[in-house]
């Protein structure tokens, strides 16, 4: 709490309000003229405004301005009166949130609000009424279809933001969708049109008058400058952003929001321009833009002694903003969450993204209260655009007092304190990056190259062949494209190849890494915001060195799609593995009906997650088992957004069929849940229509060409390929019938198959089989035919026979190993003895234990089979140790590119042992020959 002290000027200030309360018959008591005091504390002009306005007086004492008063009426006979009211309702309904302000009635985050809604009400209402004169006129514009065209009027800056300070200007450019021409008896040209439109709203508006001014507009933030044209057509700006846009306009530009007239187009408009603003990868390049910024700023405040500014100086309000801007232009490419225009709700998302600590960003976000209610008190007290401290006493102890502190002394010490915790966050974003600082001897070598350099420096470093290694990088410095590189770009790369060459040759795979990491490099040097990142973020560095040395398969990955590169510093990467919902998620939120550019972005969002999911098992916070798992259910995902993609295809040719489903079959690997990386896609497709249905379309097709078509479609989109690769190769051999059958199956012929006609084997198939996309009644009718298929009676000396047979048959066309390694998937003892064994027991007992019937997986079959008493429980607890860790063996060889061989150690011994163990305890032997033939052989 304050102390009252003595006051002379606010003691006129009340004593002028009571005398005219007195005069007009308002209200007056102690009450009244405390509240007037406070006010007059915080500004000098709201008391001018309240002696020219006294209804306004009687309004805050009556209920202190408890809502907004209504935008007055433009009426087009009283043209020359419309500034007149537009100063008068801005300065009263200024006034009235100086009121609340300064009663304690709204916070910062109010005040900005309302200021910010003050502004749009002015437009809106100048704008319509100029709209209306200006049709009387000169028409309306019309496209080259008829359509009206309205102007666009973007705010961009606080205005854009919804953040407006209390004297600010707004920062406005004009815009309009299409070209074309007025209607009227004198008809313009759109850009002469709303050019002459914008400007009559700058100057309604702008312009000083005996009632003051109503907003200052500052149109120097459209394209070019002062010196561009006043209004663009939505195309003209769009190819200026293309060819010309700078990086000032990316930060100006996050912010821009349409704030009057045609607010749909606008909306719509920078829709179009959010690849300017947010690039598809981890843009670190923004930061070089920023670095700029923030140097001409630092230079300006040196020049105009600016450092009591509390905007532009240092630790102050634009520093907080550039902070936040500069990490979303950063991430939002990627991250949707980080598009928007407030500060606030945008640090709040930085923080929950693991972009921003959570105590950083909370000192953050109260030194920006603190810093923007300064602002909006200095600029109170005389409705002036100021940002600097006061330098006279007076309005020094003023200030302090306003924003109940002591004395001015204790205001500078919390303002201060909140300024040295912006600028160090700043500048913690700012400073280059603790690179390790590589040997100077690296630096020379490198820099040296190609035709001089000690190769010295690399055995020092720790190359053993060395040789070798000095060739590799003598080729990169005089390839083409490093000696192409800008001079910006080409000093990153100098810092950057002696950081990798010291991370590769403490890697333990020196050489290894080497390989691998050239490669990558040799892919980005001409996309300068990948050389950016590895630049501004050692620990991408590192954990790029560590992920290629130890895997071939990560290494070609992100050589092939840099775009990977932005996984190793997404937070998520060190945390949880994405379960089903968030991978459903992410695929489903790839947007739009183009062909091309779905496949594109699923593609994209594929490798990201299948990446992260690589990185979680390569790291060790995630078991084999639990990754194998999230790569089927990330292709069930993809799998059911290329089918609505397909869906959509289909029916645009040829309509739809009408009460007809169609599901997507997932058999084998993905079935079980258990695919690897790599891995194609076992598919099966079923329909089901009305007799003699055909599609609605112009091009109509009956039922069975339709879906037939619609299952090529989804098969040639899953393996389309495209800059980010392809989807899937999918296999629907174990269609009813094999590679003789149709590729598209009704429902009730698919039950007839399986109950007239299957193979063991193939009811063996169905075990793991399981609905993957498609409509939800035939899924659950699939799952109804596969309960009554796989959980029928059957003789089990039969069953363990054919699955005996069938086993053995597979293993001499396809068992891989030999004295030196073991086949992990086909080997005696390896991952299909276990699941011949898991679907053997299902179709021997599944009649008398229908739990049985629910589990795809491997280890959900296991603990089943215990359950049912199937399985001992030390023999099941013994398959689970096996299938961990042949699962584990086989996706760590593929990860590094090799087959899945292995040489025999204690770990693979045991593990088949149990394998073989189970397999005899159940009665089936699939390594010595019996009697008896087994059933064909699979297509």
């Amino acid at each position: 709490m304050t102390t009252a002290v003595a006051n002379p000027s606010r003691d006129r200030a009340v004593a002028r309000l009571q005398a005219l309360a007195a005069r007009e018959g308002i209200p007056w008591d102690s009450g009244a003229a405390a509240r007037v005091a406070r006010l007059a504390e915080v500004s000098a002009w709201a008391i001018d405004v309240l002696e020219r306005q006294p209804a306004l007086l009687a309004r805050l004492l009556a209920d202190d301005g408890a809502g907004p008063a209504q935008a007055p009426a433009l009426a087009p006979e009283q043209r020359a009166e419309w500034p007149a009211l537009l100063r008068r309702y801005r300065a009263a309904e200024s006034v009235r949130l100086i009121w609340r302000d300064a009663l304690g009635l709204d916070d910062v985050d109010t005040t900005l609000a309302g200021t910010t809604r003050l502004a749009e009400r002015c437009l809106q209402t100048a704008l319509a009424a100029l709209e209306a004169d200006f049709a009387q006129r000169h028409g309306v514009v019309r496209d080259g279809h008829g359509q009206a065209q309205r102007l666009v009027v973007f705010a961009l800056g606080k205005l854009g933001g919804g953040e407006l300070n209390f004297s600010s200007d707004v920062d406005l450019v004009y815009a309009y969708p299409h070209e074309g021409e007025s209607d009227g008896a004198r008809a313009l040209h759109a850009e002469a049109y709303f050019a002459r439109l914008g400007q009559q709203l700058a100057r309604l508006l702008d312009e000083v008058t005996a009632d003051g001014f109503c907003h200052r507009v500052d149109l120097r933030l459209r394209p070019h400058g002062s010196v561009g044209r006043l209004a663009w057509s939505f195309a003209a700006m769009e190819q200026y952003f293309q060819r010309e846009g700078r990086d000032w306009e990316r930060y100006a530009w996050q912010k821009a929001r349409p704030v009057a007239g045609d607010i749909e187009a606008g909306e719509r408009f920078l829709e179009t321009l959010r690849p300017f603003v947010y690039r598809r990868y981890l843009d670190f390049g923004a930061l070089d833009g920023l670095r700029a910024m923030k140097a001409a700023i630092a230079a300006e405040v040196a020049r105009k002694e600016l450092a009591d500014d509390i905007k532009r100086g240092p630790g102050g309000i634009r520093e907080i903003e550039f902070l936040v801007q500069a990490l979303q232009l950063i991430r939002g490419g990627r991250e949707p969450a980080l598009r928007g225009r407030a500060l606030l709700p945008m640090l709040e998302a930085l923080v929950a993204q693991r972009l921003i600590a959570p105590q950083a960003g909370a000192a953050l976000a109260e030194a920006y209260r603190f810093l923007r209610r300064v602002e909006n008190r200095l600029q109170m007290w005389a409705d002036a655009q100021t940002h600097r401290l006061p330098e006279q006493d007076e309005a020094r102890e003023r200030l302090a007092r306003g924003l109940g502190f002591a004395d001015w002394t204790a205001f500078r010490a919390a303002l201060d304190g909140h300024r040295r915790a912006v600028g160090a966050e700043f500048e913690a974003l700012l400073a280059p990056r603790d690179r390790g600082a590589p040997p100077d001897a690296l630096a020379r070598y490198w820099q040296a190259l190609p035709d001089h350099g000690e190769p010295q420096a690399l055995a020092d470093a720790g190359f053993e062949d060395v040789e070798d290694a000095d060739g590799l990088l003598r080729d990169l410095a005089r390839s083409p494209g490093v000696r192409g590189l800008s001079g910006s770009a080409r000093a990153r790369l100098d810092r950057v190849v002696p950081a990798l060459l010291q991370a590769a040759a403490a890697s333990g795979r020196p050489m290894l890494a080497l390989r691998r990491v050239l490669a990558l490099l040799q892919n980005i040097l001409r996309r300068s915001a990948y050389l950016a990142l590895l630049d501004e973020q050692p620990a991408a560095l590192a954990r790029l060195v560590d992920t290629v040395a130890h895997s071939a398969l990560l290494a070609e990955r992100v050589a092939a799609y840099p775009l990977l590169l932005d996984e190793l510093l997404d937070a998520r990467v060190a945390g949880e593995v994405p379960d089903r919902a968030a991978l459903h998620a992410a695929c489903a939120a790839v947007e739009g009906d183009d062909a091309e550019a779905v496949l594109q972005a699923l593609n994209e969002a594929r490798q990201a997650l299948g990446f992260r999911i690589a990185l979680a098992l390569r790291d060790g916070r995630a078991d084999a088992v639990a990754c194998a798992q999230r790569l089927a259910w990330l292709a069930d995902a993809v799998v059911a957004r290329v089918l609505r993609l397909a869906e959509a295809e289909v029916a645009a040719a040829h309509g739809r069929v009408p009460q007809a489903r169609f599901a997507v079959i997932g058999y084998g690997s993905l079935g079980g849940e258990e695919l690897g990386f790599g891995s194609d896609l076992d598919l099966v497709f079923l329909y089901h229509a009305p007799e003699a249905a055909v599609s609605d379309g112009a091009r109509a097709l009956d039922a069975a060409r339709w879906f037939v078509r619609l299952a090529q479609k989804v098969v040639a989109l899953l393996g389309t390929a495209t800059a980010a690769g392809r989807l899937y190769d999918v296999d629907v051999r174990l269609r009813p019938d094999g590679a003789k059958g149709l590729l598209v199956t009704t429902r009730d012929a698919f039950a007839d198959y399986q109950r007239e006609r299957a193979w063991t084997w193939e009811h063996q198939a169905l075990v793991r089989a399981r609905g993957v996309a498609g409509d939800a009644t035939l899924l659950a009718e699939f799952e109804d035919i596969r309960a009554r298929t796989v959980g029928r009676t059957r003789e089990p000396a039969a069953v363990r026979a054919d699955v005996r047979d069938m086993r053995r048959r597979m293993r001499a066309e396809l068992d891989r190993s030999d004295a030196a390694a073991f086949d992990l998937k086909q080997g005696e003892g390896g991952l299909v003895d276990l699941e011949f064994l898991l679907q053997a027991i299902v179709l021997e007992h599944a009649h008398a234990h229908p739990a049985l019937l629910a589990p795809r997986t491997t280890p959900r079959l296991i603990d089943a089979a215990a359950r049912a008493g199937v399985l001992a429980p030390d023999i099941a607890a013994r398959l689970h140790e096996a299938h961990a860790v042949l699962l584990a063996r086989g996706l760590a060889s593929t990860l590094d590119r090799q087959p899945r061989r292995v040489r025999y150690d204690e770990t693979i011994e045991t593990a088949r042992a149990q394998v073989r163990a189970a397999v005899a305890a159940c009665g089936l032997r699939f390594d010595r020959d019996e009697e008896g033939k087994g059933p064909a052989a699979p297509p």
